[in-house]
């Protein structure tokens, strides 16, 4: 049986370029609807080179993301993933 963080690494390993989710959606599809937060954390702590981390963004961040509203990222903060997504 997998755990809630396999089960999240596994949804997020899975996002396509281009695309993103939120920490709910992820969440949701993980199996736990309500743990959005403990998603962020699973991304704050992940460094698995496999897992598109910087795909996953809050809910409120719209059709226009910008360094403001992309959430934060453990490989180089906002600025870095903002980046990745525009190059994708």
């Amino acid at each position: 049986m997998l755990t809630f963080t396999q089960k999240v690494l596994s949804v997020v390993r899975k996002i396509p370029k281009g695309k993103t989710m939120t920490y709910g959606d992820v969440a949701k599809r993980a199996g736990s609807s309500g743990a959005a937060r403990v998603v962020g954390n699973i991304m704050k702590n992940n460094f698995l080179l496999d897992v598109p981390c910087h795909r996953v963004i809050p809910a409120g961040s719209g059709k226009t993301l910008t360094i403001k509203n992309v959430g934060e990222y453990n490989r180089g903060g906002p600025k870095a993933k903002l980046a990745l997504l525009i190059s994708e």
